[in-house]
């Protein structure tokens, strides 16, 4: 199956950018969508259900803010919002699919840059996220989770790390949890198949960086070490624009 995530950076924009013709032409099982901005009841049936596709969606309760959507060919066996958290669950940042063969996970993590109740905010999201995919991980399937993490993990995922040490989303207290996650054998499948710098995910709207690629590498797909070698590729898609971020994918041996 071909798994891709996207940070649209609201998804009503991206709708007027050619969305439904990059997912018709994506080749894509399942594609998870974060910072949608807005809940299924503000769409069309069509704009919810685009090229083909059914969709699940998660919104905060504070409208125009943070959100999730899932656009799926193959009906999973269920979907759920959430972790069971509702200190997180009220900002729609979570949406689950149970497969036969895996669990997939599509997440937008916190940003923590406005203040030191953000950054709390976001590394016990971390926490209480990776006590929830633990649990999974027992059920004996796949576990793989995608989305915006907001944070870059090491050097080479970022264009400028010296002078953003103290940035967040590349503060040493944040890597930690990147660090923490593949110590445990959370595989970062982009780097599994490319070890090259340069290749990043995010690039900032006002300065122009995407032009002389000056961007950091936020997006990820993780999956659990012991069904890693289902994982046959990964890739970032930086030619697709709509949005600050472009697409990731994997392609997940089922």
């Amino acid at each position: 199956m071909r798994l891709l995530s996207w940070n649209v950076n609201g998804y009503r924009a991206v709708l007027k950018k050619g969305f439904a013709g990059f997912l018709a032409a994506s080749g894509a099982d399942v594609l998870g969508l974060q910072e949608v901005k807005a809940c299924a009841g503000q769409l069309t049936e069509r704009d919810r259900a685009v090229a083909g596709y059914a969709s699940a969606w998660n919104c905060a309760e504070r409208r125009g803010y943070s959100g999730v959507a899932a656009f799926y060919r193959k009906e999973p066996l269920s979907v759920s919002n959430g972790f069971g958290e509702p200190r997180f669950d009220a900002e729609g940042r979570v949406i689950a699919l149970e497969y036969p063969e895996f669990h997939l996970l599509n997440v937008y993590f916190p940003n923590g840059g406005l203040g030191p109740e953000r950054l709390r905010y976001k590394l016990d999201f971390y926490e209480a996220f990776l006590a929830r995919v633990e649990r999974l991980r027992k059920t004996g399937k796949a576990v793989v989770f995608c989305g915006d993490v907001n944070t870059a993990h090491r050097e080479i995922d970022l264009a400028r790390p010296k002078e953003n040490v103290e940035n967040s989303g590349f503060m040493p207290i944040e890597r930690a949890w990147l660090d923490k996650i593949t110590a445990l054998g959370w595989v970062d499948t982009f780097r599994a198949f490319h070890a090259e710098p340069g290749r990043y995910t995010w690039w900032d709207y006002k300065t122009r960086a995407r032009e002389r690629n000056v961007g950091w590498r936020l997006d990820y797909f993780f999956v659990n070490r012991e069904k890693a070698g289902l994982v046959k590729d990964a890739f970032i898609l930086p030619e697709v624009q709509g949005s600050d971020h472009c697409p990731v994918g994997i392609e997940l041996e089922t």
